[in-house]
């Protein structure tokens, strides 16, 4: 089973779709399964779309190998290769990135290495380290969607899992930074020469702090992009009952995350078949969908081609739709409820949850919630930083929370004097 595609949209981009402009989706991520025949071919065939409307488009990959070129019938690699006019695809290579990444950092820390007597290593030498193919792909996501050079970005992503957690990565990232190197402490720089004399102990480098500020910059614009209110996800997923469970499980990671999933691919659907045995597997694939249309707006059917789809002519007849104007946002808001209750709720959209999988854990101005194999910290609303929870319950969809004031912390109200 594999989501497929998240779109984001980094401005107010318009795209021309049957003489109407419409808003576009920026970016359209597709996280595919472990195993899958012609596992590109789906989001291959959704920029293919999308470029022959004239839509600006770039295709995304990080798959060392280069199944994208064999589902365009075009060799793909880490420079960009135009297919069509409208169509450009890269495979960044991660092996570059890390060089560069590391003959910089090993440059800035010159001073030290010098100090302890460490060799410097040669670019020659350095070899990708595991999840780099990832993380290059992240730095083109990001490089790509403020470059606005492209009106659709079409990104194939690892299976579900891999994908949750490398979406997560940015805001991850820029959380531990922030612990470790906390914005307050940079500001005092002119002071941590003073304070390591007095303190009789080494301050951190100021290379360091410029490091850090540069990397939260560089995290915060790929959150921003992953966070767009034209993010969506579409997911792929060959019908059946496995398949239905871990399309539930898939769309509420999602949307812990602040994704909507807009549509559903039920891919490789058999078509009706007299014969007993195909057509109870049929009847199965068909049950699954009909229940998919009952819980997701938008679900479509991909024939099975009985081959791998391979080339600009099976990529066609698999008639992926094209990619619709940005979904309405996601959005967590808290509702006073004070005068009512007394409690502020929050509500979380959670999407397929269940309540036995749920986890809420309150630290600090933080919130811990876990739902199945997902978990996500988030910040809370400074109204809610104000407040004890006081309570939470699963309710169509949604998780929301309760929060009472803390008479300690919650502003009184003015008191009138006579």
């Amino acid at each position: 089973m594999s989501p497929f595609a998240t779109e984001a949209r980094t401005g107010p981009y318009v795209v021309r779709r049957g003489g109407a402009p419409v808003p576009a989706s920026s970016i359209e991520t597709t996280p595919r399964p472990a195993t899958r025949p012609a596992k590109d071919t789906r989001p291959a065939a959704t920029a293919r779309t999308a470029a022959r409307t004239g839509t600006r488009t770039l295709l995304l990959g990080a798959d060392p190998v280069d199944s994208l070129g064999v589902a365009l019938g075009t060799a793909t690699g880490q420079e960009p290769v135009r297919v069509t006019g409208t169509l450009t695809v890269r495979r960044p290579d991660p092996a570059t990135g890390f060089r560069e990444d590391l003959a910089a950092l090993q440059e800035r820390a010159g001073t030290v290495l010098d100090l302890l007597g460490a060799t410097r290593l040669d670019p020659d030498e350095l070899t990708p380290l595991p999840g780099a193919h990832e993380l290059s792909l992240l730095r083109a996501l990001r490089d790509a969607a403020l470059s606005e050079s492209y009106d659709l970005l079409v990104v194939d992503l690892p299976p579900v899992t891999e994908a949750l957690a490398l979406l997560a990565l940015p805001e991850e990232l820029r959380r531990y930074l922030r612990r470790l190197l906390p914005p307050e402490r940079q500001a005092a720089r002119a002071l941590r020469p003073v304070l390591g004399r007095l303190a009789g102990v080494p301050m951190p480098a100021e290379w360091l702090y410029e490091t850090a500020a540069r990397w939260d910059l560089e995290l915060a614009a790929l959150t921003a992009v992953l966070a767009d209110r034209g993010t969506g996800v579409h997911l792929v997923a060959e019908p059946g009952p496995a398949a239905a469970d871990a399309v539930r499980t898939a769309a509420t990671g999602f949307a812990l995350r602040g994704l909507r999933v807009e549509r559903v691919l039920a891919n490789r659907v058999l078509p009706d078949a007299a014969d007993p045995w195909l057509g109870g597997l049929v009847a199965q694939q068909r049950k699954t969908v009909e229940e998919w249309q009952q819980s997701y707006d938008d679900v479509h059917i991909v024939p099975h081609l009985g081959r791998d789809p391979r080339g600009d002519d099976d990529l066609a007849v698999l008639g992926l739709p094209a990619v619709g104007p940005a979904p309405a946002p996601v959005e967590w808001p808290v509702v006073d409820r004070i005068a009512e209750d007394g409690v502020l709720v929050w509500h979380i959209p959670l999407p397929g949850a269940r309540r036995e999988d749920l986890d809420l854990v309150r630290r600090g101005d933080e919130l811990f919630v876990t739902a199945g194999p997902f978990r996500r910290i988030v910040p809370l609303p400074s109204a809610l930083r104000r407040c004890t929870v006081a309570g939470a319950a699963l309710r169509e969809g949604e998780l929301r929370v309760r929060f009472a004031p803390d008479p300690e912390l919650w502003p009184r109200p003015a008191t009138a004097h006579p």
